[in-house]
C-alpha cells in the first residue's frame, strides 16, 4: 500500500506564534494518523528548527522545509543548502513549486540539482509539476507533464527516485479558488503513473505517492483523495488554519 499524505505547505505566513499554535492545535485533534499516512508540515526557514521539536515524538508527523539551494555551499547570500536542512532533522523539501518556476524562474536544471543535492543528504523531494491554464486550454498539458518528468526526476536512477512524492499541482487552480475535478485531477494522476512504469517498473509505479495540490479544501478532498491514483495532497490555504488542516487530515483518515 502506498503512503498517504498530507503535506500543508504554508507558503510565507505565520509568525513564529502562529506556527506553533497550528501545529499545536494539530497534533491535538489529529491524532489518529495510521502507520500508513503521514502528515507533513512545510514551514518557512525560521520556523524548521521549532516545528521539528514540536512534532518529535509524534508518529506519522513529520516536517519539510519549502525550498533549498541549488548549490552544495558557498558565496550564496540567503540560500539554505539541503545540508543545512539535514542538520536540523528535517527529512522533506518541496522541490519545483510553481511559485519557484514563474517568479522566481526556477529551470529544470536548476531542479534536478536541488533533488539531487536533497536525496544525497536522506532528504526526501516532494517535486511539484503541473501545467498552466493556457496549456490546459490548448489540450497540450500532458505533454507539458511528461516534459517535467522526462527532464526533471526521471533523470534520477531508481534507487533516488523511490525515495520522492510527486506533487501535481494545475498551475491554474493555485491560489484561484478554482480546482480540477476529480476525473480531471485523476486523469493526470494516472497519467503520471503510467510514465512512472513505463521508465521504472509497474513495482515503482505502485509505490510512489502522488498527491493532488490546487485549492484543495476540506469540501472537496473526499472526492479528489477517493481516486485510486490520487495519494493525499499538497494544501495550502487550507492548511493555514488547525480547524481546516485537521478536517483534512480527517478526510485522509476515512479513505485511507
Amino acid at each position: 500500500m502506498r503512503l498517504k499524505i498530507v503535506a500543508g505547505n504554508w507558503k510565507m505566513n505565520n509568525t513564529k506564534q502562529e506556527a506553533e499554535d497550528l501545529i499545536t492545535k494539530t497534533l491535538k485533534h489529529a491524532a489518529n494518523v495510521s502507520t500508513q499516512q503521514l502528515v507533513i508540515f512545510a514551514v518557512p526557514f525560521p520556523y524548521l528548527q521549532q516545528s521539528v521539536i514540536l512534532t518529535q515524538g509524534n508518529k506519522g508527523f513529520a516536517v519539510a522545509a519549502q525550498n533549498c539551494a541549488s548549490h552544495a555551499k558557498g558565496a550564496y547570500t540567503g540560500e539554505v543548502s539541503a545540508a543545512m536542512l539535514a542538520s536540523l532533522q528535517i527529512t522533506y523539501c518541496i522541490v519545483g513549486h510553481s511559485e519557484r518556476r514563474v517568479i522566481y524562474k526556477e529551470n529544470s536544471d536548476d531542479i534536478i540539482k536541488k533533488c539531487s543535492l536533497l536525496l544525497e543528504h536522506q532528504i526526501s523531494p516532494i517535486w511539484c509539476c503541473g501545467e498552466s491554464i493556457d496549456d490546459r486550454k490548448n489540450g497540450n498539458y500532458l505533454d507539458i507533464i511528461e516534459n517535467q518528468l522526462e527532464h526533471e526526476v526521471f533523470k534520477l536512477s531508481e534507487a533516488s527516485f523511490a525515495k520522492v512524492i510527486i506533487a501535481y499541482e494545475p498551475i491554474w487552480a493555485i491560489g484561484t479558488g478554482l480546482t480540477a475535478s476529480a476525473d480531471q485531477a485523476q486523469e493526470v494522476h494516472q497519467f503520471i503513473r503510467k510514465k512512472i512504469e513505463k521508465k521504472y517498473s509497474s513495482e515503482m509505479a505502485n509505490k510512489i505517492p502522488i498527491l493532488y495540490g490546487g485549492s484543495c479544501t476540506p469540501e472537496n478532498a473526499g472526492e479528489l483523495f477517493a481516486q485510486k491514483d490520487i495519494d493525499g495532497g499538497l494544501i495550502g490555504g487550507a492548511s493555514l488554519k488547525a480547524d481546516s488542516f485537521v478536517k483534512l487530515i480527517s478526510r485522509m483518515n476515512e479513505l485511507y
